[in-house]
């Protein structure tokens, strides 16, 4: 165990210790009673960076039980999810075991990463291929349904753009791009209209139908084109973040001083707004250093890629860059009002077990990668 930790890329792990410090500062700052909860899960997720970068991954690319059985054991639990699942937050996203609750949408990101990895090992030689996209599509599509079921826009955009991102990167015509591009276009028309799907509720008869975006979900997406509709509800969170960014200044408010936040007016900022927190309290100086710290994340993650000599490495290194880009961009852009809120986490930065766990899983696959390569 030692000679692998030796041989893991320490600015890789120092980059997630940073972010792990700040996480920690900006929940004890906002949601205190959180504090030892957030702890505990970095904690739990060290050890696992750790015990899983013991585990050689290479080898197992070729056991198609292996990679197969962790995709369905992922999708399976989606099913169990929207069937016994309670309601949290107006979606049906989390099992509850005792006072633990565990977002199995979390661990489809990295079953389809996984499955993607092995799919386009040797997939990727023929891209170009009707049948060979139509199988990728399907790895996707079907967590994606019940994922947006539940309803989870923001994890099916992530799941989205990880089957993207495989394809882009393995060499996909342009000329597929495009009408990929066209499909996409009408099925966002489709889903923005008034096609609807119909389920039987628990204790009642009758089926009830709905869209298939929420109507809280459709007024977040129209608030985005209009920053003055519905400032006390809609827009109302994005307006505070903005407040809290805005008067931060390059140095911030200082610990514990941020008025937007100490005051409650900046919901979620421990979660969906975990930046604007961080701003407000440290300034323009503390947002710069938690993107750059991200950003070496990412370079190293990239890096060890590259180097590692092997397509199901370079593969799982590409999906994790690939998700945890996605989840910044999502969040970052909704924290600064130029994408639509749809709940989504900013890596190690976020408060949540759920996805530290499962990012520390796919973190330890990457320093496995790296102790076990020539990078």
């Amino acid at each position: 165990m030692l000679a692998i930790l030796k041989r893991h890329d320490w600015l890789l792990n120092g980059a997630i210790l940073f972010l792990i410090a700040a996480s920690l500062l900006v929940v004890y700052s906002s949601a205190v009673n959180l504090f030892w909860q957030q702890f505990l899960w970095f904690a739990i997720a060290l050890i696992l960076i750790a015990a899983v970068s013991y585990i050689d991954w290479r080898p197992l690319a070729n056991h198609r039980w292996f990679i197969g059985g962790i995709y369905f054991f992922a999708v399976s639990l989606l099913i169990v999810t929207y069937f016994i699942a309670p309601t949290i937050r107006q979606a049906k996203s989390w099992l509850v075991i005792g006072s633990f609750q565990f977002q199995t949408s979390e661990f489809m990101k990295l079953a389809l990463i996984i499955i993607l990895a092995a799919f386009f090992m040797k997939g990727h030689i023929s891209i170009g291929r009707f049948p060979i996209l139509i199988k990728s599509f399907f790895y996707f599509l079907i967590p994606a349904v019940l994922v947006m079921a539940q309803p989870d826009l923001g994890t099916t955009i992530i799941l989205l753009g990880i089957w993207l991102g495989f394809l882009f990167v393995s060499g996909l015509p342009w000329k597929h791009i495009f009408v990929g591009l066209a499909i996409f276009t009408v099925l966002s028309i489709v889903v923005w209209g008034d096609i609807k799907y119909c389920a039987k509720e628990e204790n009642k008869r009758e089926q009830v139908c709905e869209k298939f975006l929420k109507e809280y979900q459709r007024q977040r997406i129209s608030a985005l084109f209009n920053p003055e509709y519905d400032p006390l509800d809609t827009n109302y969170s994005v307006i505070q973040s903005k407040i809290a960014i805005g008067s931060a200044g390059f140095f911030g408010k200082g610990f514990q001083q941020g008025t937007q936040v100490q005051l409650n007016f900046l919901p979620e900022a421990e979660t969906d707004f975990v930046l604007a927190a961080l701003v407000e309290e440290w300034g323009l100086l503390g947002g710069i250093a938690v993107i750059l710290a991200f950003a070496l994340m990412i370079f190293r993650i990239l890096k060890i890629g590259l180097f590692s000599g092997n397509n199901f490495s370079s593969f799982i290194c590409l999906g994790v860059v690939i998700m945890f880009l996605m989840q910044f961009t999502l969040n970052v852009g909704s924290t600064i009002g130029l994408l639509p809120v749809i709940g989504v986490t900013f890596p190690f930065l976020s408060y949540g077990g759920s996805s530290i766990l499962i990012n520390a899983i796919l973190l330890g696959i990457v320093q496995s990668i790296a102790a076990r390569s020539k990078f």
